[in-house]
């Protein structure tokens, strides 16, 4: 057929051609109108969510906009104890705000801001390509002035409130403000609620603070750099990082050419001058955040801290809930700075302590400073950097022997001569004696340091770091067996560290704040999710053996002692290098002291020392190392008369024995054959254990009672032994008294102390003879 009609091929190809352009252009049809449907339905589910979203956002008037909007703090009784954010800031109405001003912060921040009407689709639209492009997927970035200020003013700045309802509810509240309030009545309200670093509130007061004159007297430059802080305050803060306020500034100088605020040539001659040209050098500190009740400085610090930590911003009008206990944070104030009978010895002397909660974390109580009038001032109850002396025994040495090594209470150490491996340098006691093989219940009460280091041997070091990370510690630098009598560490974490033992085994981050409530009254509870970071056992047997460092004479922490209270804890004290005496320091001067003790309800860390211990006379004599076991002392006498007095039930895995009243414990699975491998001995059976515990026991009563007759030859010998060990001074009450009446003596060769620097505390361990 095709030869008869040659045409007929080409005119069925051509239809073919055309039913497939036709099918083609049919299916591209139903795209697009799928796609413009599909947008349309989500134009539409996006209007009713946002419908809905915006329905239920918070009521914004002119006293929140216009207010410094004071963030409340609250104690655990629900009381207000401070506000924040009520004082130290200027505000200055529209028709005293300089033009060059305004023009500077609508160029760099919203330069439609007179166009639209609080929300600026194009602008979110170029907020958006430029997140997609950047592979952000957040929704910053597109937020005008309006909105800004409704952040400011009602919502949180926390990056976890940073949701689409948060952003639709911005939204709303933005367009409402435009229809109630001119562009001029909105720039004012910017300008005077934005943070602009130190603690400062609005931009005339930061004029003031930065520049020491007024917004109207600022040259161009200066307007510029004020105008750029608030997207990053402290990170374009000129005094400590010049280089990023510089290039923010110039960011600023360009955009307000390009807006026509300024021409070119002002830009230029603006970004030549100094950052620094016109600041204030010392500006002067801001009271924002200023409190009267000196008792909760520390506190509040810390509070604030942790505010700022989880994102919020203080000027936000939060209410923040802590878990202050304001009668026990009362108490620990006047111990540090009222009371006589704990016997500071001058207004110089500080402390840190702090009050955890042991069953959940939660910090009761802190302070951090004594007879001082610096509001919010150095918290030495989160300092790090002094030596917690022996209270690390428990942490690092005892507590893993017992988790790891299944070490019972009455495991043999060994108090013998001891050299740290690979060098020469020697390891002594407070008293410069030995005792021979002892149990390691007694090596502890005792404060006995060479077997606590013979079984940090035994354990590992990198174990008993694992036990310390558990326990909330981590560390620069890679610890070593001498930390194991002194780790860098603060009463936060210690109080923290030992609430492990009062509670089965379970470790709480501590923490400060337990609620915060955002001004649309969106509620954030917080709290300390529990750890099992050393079996029920370990923790009971720690508890029973510290427990008699505080109820037996021999104990080094019977200053703390409480009649009838159960209760267990550690003393710590840290001596100074060998080569600070020379002379100048009496053989029992101690650098700081530390007690860290617990009940079933309250653990409580306390440090005392100087903040120059290498000044001439700032050094702990004898008898000044129990001040911080007397602050425990009254501290938790006073906070536990209403609590309930439980001691603490024994473990099912755990066995008791007795012999001559005394009472150890093992876990099930104990075997004699797990020993101290530095010296080889093997263990033994109990009662030769306890025999040998016993007669050590006795002679030391024997000695005590020879020391509380007044054996002056006895005594003296005492003495010299501790000179020549460079001991630190002990803690036991016999010997506190000997060695305070030797302190008159040598009071005068504590007057030309070396004045070496107090980075060298961090080399001090080795030859630190810690009690």
């Amino acid at each position: 057929m095709s030869q008869n009609n040659p045409n007929l091929g080409s005119r069925v190809q051509r239809n073919q051609k055309q039913h497939k352009s036709s099918k083609h252009a049919t299916w591209i049809k139903k795209v697009i109108v799928g796609g413009l449907g599909f947008i349309s339905l989500l134009i539409v589910l996006g209007s009713i969510v946002f419908m809905i979203f915006a329905s239920s956002a918070p009521e914004i008037s002119y006293q929140s906009l216009s207010s410094d909007n004071s963030t409340k703090i609250y104690d655990n009784s629900g009381h207000v104890i401070s506000r924040l954010g009520v004082q130290d800031r200027d505000y200055i109405k529209s028709d005293k705000i300089p033009s060059q001003l305004k023009n500077a912060i609508v160029s760099i921040e919203d330069r439609r801001f007179y166009k639209h009407h609080g929300v600026d689709p194009i602008r979110i639209m170029g907020a958006s390509l430029s997140n997609i492009t950047s592979g952000s997927l957040n929704l910053q970035g597109g937020s005008t002035l309006t909105q800004q200020l409704v952040k400011l003013s009602v919502f949180s700045t926390a990056a976890s409130d940073r949701t689409f309802k948060r952003k639709a509810q911005e939204a709303w509240l933005a367009l409402k403000i435009e229809r109630t309030y001119s562009k001029q009545q909105i720039l004012e309200f910017y300008i005077n609620k934005v943070y602009m670093g130190n603690n400062v509130y609005g931009m005339e007061t930061a004029s003031e603070y930065y520049f020491g004159k007024s917004l109207s007297k600022l040259s161009i430059a200066q307007t510029a750099l004020l105008a750029g802080m608030p997207q990053s305050p402290s990170y374009y803060n000129p005094y400590v990082y010049p280089q990023y306020a510089k290039e923010r500034r110039n960011e600023v100088l360009n955009a307000m050419a390009s807006y026509g605020a300024i021409t070119q040539k002002q830009a230029a001659d603006a970004k030549k001058t100094s950052i620094k040209s016109g600041l204030v050098k010392n500006p002067k500190s801001s009271s924002f955040e200023s409190v009267k009740e000196k008792y909760i400085d520390s506190y509040l610090k810390q509070v604030i801290q942790e505010l700022k930590a989880k994102g919020y911003n203080t000027q936000s009008g939060l209410k923040v809930y802590t878990n202050l206990d304001l009668s026990a944070q009362k108490k620990l104030y006047d111990l540090a700075n009222n009371d006589a009978s704990v016997g500071f010895p001058n207004n110089t002397m500080q402390v840190g302590a702090t009050l955890v909660n042991p069953k959940t974390g939660a910090v009761n109580a802190m302070i951090g400073s004594r007879k001082t009038d610096i509001q919010l001032g150095l918290n030495r109850a989160v300092q790090t950097d002094r030596s917690s002396g022996s209270t690390a025994k428990p942490l690092m040495d005892y507590g893993p022997a017992i988790e790891y090594l299944n070490y019972p209470t009455y495991q043999l150490v060994h108090d013998t001569p001891y050299t740290y491996a690979g060098t020469s340098t020697t390891l002594k006691d407070f008293d410069g004696k030995y005792e021979g093989t002892i149990s390691m219940h007694k090596a502890l009460v005792e404060s006995r340091n060479i077997p606590a280091i013979r079984t940090l041997e035994n354990v590992g070091v990198s174990k008993a770091t694992d036990f310390l990370s558990s326990l909330g510690m981590s560390f620069s630098d890679p610890l070593s067996l001498q930390n194991g009598i002194g780790l860098y560490i603060s009463t936060e974490q210690e109080a923290a560290a030992y609430s492990a033992f009062a509670n089965n085994g379970v470790y709480h981050k501590p923490y400060l704040i337990s609620k915060v409530v955002t001004p649309d009254n969106e509620s954030h509870d917080f709290s300390s999710e529990g750890s099992q970071v050393m079996s029920p056992a370990t923790a009971f047997m720690m508890t029973s053996m510290l427990k008699g460092v505080m109820n037996q004479s021999n104990g080094s922490g019977t200053a703390a002692y409480i009649p009838g209270l159960y209760q267990a804890g550690k003393t710590g004290t840290t001596q100074y290098p060998d080569n600070t005496y020379n002379g100048y320091l009496p053989a029992y001067a101690a650098m700081d002291s530390w007690f860290t003790g617990y009940t079933q309800n309250y653990a409580l860390s306390v440090w005392t020392g100087y903040d120059h211990p290498y000044q001439t006379g700032n050094y702990l004599t004898a008898a000044q190392t129990d001040i911080a076991q007397r602050i425990y002392k009254y501290e938790m006498q006073y906070i536990s008369q209403n609590q309930t007095n439980s001691d603490w039930v024994k473990p099912s895995n755990v066995t008791a024995v007795k012999s001559g009243g005394q009472t150890e414990y093992y876990k099930d699975g104990y075997s004699s054959i797990q020993g101290d491998k530095t010296t080889g001995y093997a263990g033994g059976s109990l009662s030769s254990v306890l025999d040998s515990t016993k007669k050590q026991t006795k002679d030391t009563k024997s000695n005590k009672s020879s020391d509380d007759d007044d054996d002056k030859d006895s005594q003296k010998d005492k003495n010299e032994a501790k000179k020549s060990a460079g001991s630190n001074g002990n803690n036991n009450n016999d010997s506190n008294k000997n060695q305070q009446n030797n302190q008159n003596q040598n009071n005068n060769n504590g007057n030309n102390t070396n004045n070496a620097n107090n980075n060298n505390q961090q080399n001090n361990n080795v030859n630190n003879n810690n009690h």
